[in-house]
């Protein structure tokens, strides 16, 4: 055991949907992996832990290669391999709950009835939040992702919050025209809080062979790449939806970095590529922070209230 972090007396803490964060910081989901990083921090100390997409049955996800490294950037295209809710229910949240952890659970389906067997199971379980992902590929609208449908993002969140008492974040895609549009859907369809960005499509082409690198085609564009555009997207939710708590993702790798979430609008943020290739990296950030939040007394209250800087 090598624990880097010695524990941490938090000074300032965040509320997201009702729920309290011991800080504003937590990792994003398909960047966790408790394997890799309980032997050298305590995952208890982070704001909320976003464990990994969980689907109804076990998912193989996609064939490999399914990354390529970008300028700032990486490209992924794992597919969502999971073992699926049952396993997740008898072992990775016992685990993490017995760690002390907030737990976000997040969801994700192929189809409507995916997502409604998923977070039946989960309803009487310890998860702290859900995490609707709803960026997958679904069927039920004709492979068309969910997220990109007000409409049908509309009928999705309503038919789930019947399903729940948990508070329901709705992790929002980039890939759409309007995301304030998308934003208001999943408001009124129920959705406790937003998270936002997931990756923007993308690929790399293998300049010997002339081929896509990633045996998909095209994959997820994750990485400080998208730091701007990410920070605009909040702004923008921010602005038309002026109460909703929002998580902020994309491109946090430093504290400086999720303060900047913080004064778009932001109650909070999640640590993705970043982790990759540092696995502590989640827990470093949430300490910067929690210092530069030390000379911003107005941030902290309101943050600490529930309440985000407009």
């Amino acid at each position: 055991m090598i624990n880097v972090y010695e524990p941490h007396e938090w000074k300032h803490g965040t509320v997201v949907a009702g729920v309290p964060w011991k800080n504003p910081v937590g990792t994003a989901s398909g960047t966790f992996q408790l394997a890799a990083v309980r032997d050298y921090y305590d995952v208890s100390q982070m704001g909320a832990i976003s464990t990994k997409g969980v689907s109804p049955i076990p998912w193989e996800g996609n064939p490999s290669p399914r990354c390529a490294e970008s300028p700032a950037a990486n490209v992924n295209a794992v597919g969502l391999q999971n073992p699926g809710v049952d396993h997740y229910l008898v072992d990775d949240l016992p685990k993490l709950k017995a760690m002390g952890a907030t737990v976000i659970t997040n969801v994700a389906g192929h189809s409507d009835e995916d997502y409604a067997q998923v977070v039946t199971k989960l309803a009487s379980h310890a998860s702290d939040m859900l995490e609707i992902n709803v960026s997958c590929p679904n069927v039920s609208h004709g492979g068309m992702s969910v997220g990109t449908d007000p409409v049908a993002l509309y009928k999705l969140i309503a038919h789930l919050r019947t399903l729940t008492d948990k508070p329901m974040i709705v992790k929002l895609s980039p890939n759409v025209t309007d995301i304030v549009s998308v934003a208001k859907a999943a408001v009124d369809g129920g959705a406790d809080a937003l998270s936002m960005i997931n990756t923007l499509v993308g690929m790399r082409f293998d300049t010997r062979t002339g081929k896509p690198i990633i045996a998909n085609r095209t994959g997820g564009v994750s990485g400080p790449a998208l730091l701007p555009i990410a920070l605009g997207f909040v702004w923008r939710v921010r602005q038309a939806l002026p109460d909703i708590p929002i998580i902020g993702i994309g491109g946090v790798d430093s504290g400086l970095k999720a303060l900047e979430f913080l004064y778009a609008g932001a109650n909070a943020v999640e640590v993705g590529s970043a982790a990759l290739f540092d696995p502590i990296a989640p827990l470093r950030i949430a300490r910067e922070l929690d210092d530069l939040l030390d000379t911003r007394p107005q941030l902290a209250n309101l943050l600490a209230e529930g309440k985000t800087w407009k």
